[in-house]
């Protein structure tokens, strides 16, 4: 069994297929060695997990929830895409984005909650450069959307 489907059974997690995206874009686009991840949400199953904002509707905890499954989903879309998680070298860029109530500043604990498990994942691979950035609405109410740039082998 490859390394990293391996590690993700250790840590109980399953991913889903490949979200089929619902508009006019693809789930992931690649350039040379490195693969770009459309914004993805924390839905299971088509729906999402929580719905709105951080900071009255949902605590910081629930929205590094949100954020982790949202990493979840962003797994299955590289799985779909590469086949095979190994070949991943190294998460180098993520774009967190936090639906936050006015005067919300705690994005970066929000987004923790993806970025530890991409460490947890992929080990010093796993370890990103990031931007948290709170806004005042993201689609369907969805409170956290993130993005995604890799670096693969073939």
């Amino acid at each position: 069994m490859a390394k990293i489907e391996q590690r993700l059974l250790e840590l109980g997690i399953v991913l889903p297929p490949s979200p089929e995206p619902r508009f006019t874009y693809v789930p992931c686009v690649q350039t040379g060695n490195l693969i770009y991840l459309s914004g993805q949400d924390c839905r299971i199953n088509g729906e999402l997990m929580y719905e709105g904002k951080l900071g009255t509707d949902l605590t910081i905890e629930q929205g590094q929830e949100a954020a982790r499954q949202t990493i979840i989903n962003c797994l299955a879309v590289m799985k779909g895409y590469l086949g095979d998680l190994d070949r991943v070298v190294k998460i180098v860029k993520m774009l967190g984005l936090v639906n936050s109530a006015p005067g919300f500043a705690d994005q970066p604990y929000v987004i923790n909650g993806a970025s530890n498990l991409l460490v947890d994942v992929f080990g010093d691979n796993g370890k990103h450069a990031r931007s948290a950035i709170g806004t005042n609405e993201l689609p369907f109410h969805t409170p956290v959307e993130i993005e995604i740039i890799a670096e693969i082998r073939d």
